[in-house]
């Protein structure tokens, strides 16, 4: 149950993260469940071999191209899903930092209310 509603948690990040900035679209709210499903497939999977191959880049940034990488994650995530886009890199960049941050605060709100 938990793992359902940490999903529409971040559907609800990336549906309002969408509204606000102009780079990215989602259609509709069951693209915003999608992107948010496969965005987690994705970090689950092609993160952490992005994340090993370049690490030597990684270092020398001060982990700054961890931003990159999640940019990355976020373009691949608008090749797989037709209901939403992102015009370039700097958006997705852009909008990794402020989905890690909205939900980031929705997980803490929800932790608080359980309280």
């Amino acid at each position: 149950m938990n793992l359902i509603l940490r999903l529409l948690l971040n559907a609800v990040a990336v549906f309002a993260l969408a509204n606000i900035l102009t780079g990215v679209d989602v259609d509709d709210y069951v693209s915003a469940i999608i992107v948010a499903l496969v965005l987690s497939v994705l970090n689950l999977f092609v993160k952490p071999l992005l994340v090993i191959f370049t690490l030597p880049v990684t270092i020398l940034t001060l982990g700054l191209f961890l931003l990159v990488i999640n940019g990355l994650i976020i373009m691949l995530a608008d090749k797989f899903i037709d209901g939403f886009s992102v015009d370039n890199i700097w958006w997705a960049i852009l909008f990794s930092i402020l989905l890690s941050i909205l939900q980031s605060l929705l997980q803490s709100f929800l932790k608080t209310d359980k309280k």
